[in-house]
């Protein structure tokens, strides 16, 4: 019996739903879940196929900027293993920190950082090994068909900050130094309480910005979302590979 296989959408990556086979939709609210106020979060689950396999695609998240704590924030996870997800794979936008990583392109995670200040493991012993928070295998065949595909895939490491604001130049300069490739404002915590669940893990950043020092320009959230929108398409392909394979 194959996984079924979870989906998490990020800012602008709404798109990435567009090959998925609906058959049915859940609010976020219908079943007491938290809705996003942030542009690019729909609020919905969508149930269906991709490829061969059986998802559940949530689109949208909340996040800890817009006040909620860390148990709600990953309520959604929480719903979809109850739901029988055993594989999530969650997508975000972010900055790029490395030279080498240009906007427009992806970067799949090998690690984190958690520097959120806070844990859904919260209020008891929850003791979880986090050695290999995304899964090994999965990276390794998403790597091989990325290749096949010609799709540019970095792999590094993913900073996650509370926000709302973006960072400062000291503060990257900060963030490369501990090793981070990309910042952004989500991921972390809904990969920490997956693995708590036993879910295994795959998580994708799309790099839409240049981390702030990097570049001239001043950064802003609509061009996350047109850039998180255009690159879209590449990684609903590498995706929709993945479930044939």
């Amino acid at each position: 019996m194959q996984d079924l296989i979870g989906i998490v959408l990020g800012s602008g990556l709404g798109p990435l739903a567009d090959r998925v086979a609906v058959d049915r939709s859940v609010g976020f609210a219908e079943v007491d879940l938290p809705v996003s106020k942030v542009k690019g979060h729909a609020g919905r689950f969508l149930f269906g196929r991709l490829g061969s396999r059986q998802v559940i695609v949530m689109q949208g998240r909340v996040h800890l900027y817009e006040g909620h704590d860390a148990k709600a924030l990953t309520a959604g996870v929480r719903w979809m293993h109850s739901q029988g997800v055993q594989h999530l794979i969650l997508t975000n936008a972010a900055g790029t920190l490395d030279p080498a990583m240009s906007p427009g392109t992806w970067m799949m995670l090998s690690d984190h950082l958690n520097l959120t200040g806070t844990s859904p493991l919260e209020g008891g012993p929850n003791f979880v090994d986090m050695t290999e928070v995304y899964d090994g295998s999965a990276r390794e065949s998403f790597r091989q068909l990325a290749a096949t595909q010609g799709m540019e895939l970095h792999e590094g490491v993913y900073a996650g900050l509370r926000g709302p604001q973006y960072e400062t130049p000291a503060e990257i300069r900060m963030l490369r130094t501990l090793g981070a490739d990309a910042v952004g404002m989500s991921t972390v915590l809904e990969a920490l309480q997956a693995r708590a669940l036993g879910v295994k893990v795959s998580a994708f950043s799309c790099l839409t910005n240049w981390a702030a020092g990097l570049s001239p320009t001043t950064l802003d959230h609509a061009e996350v979302i047109e850039t998180g929108a255009a690159a879209a398409a590449s990684m609903m392909s590498l995706l929709e590979a993945w479930c044939v394979a």
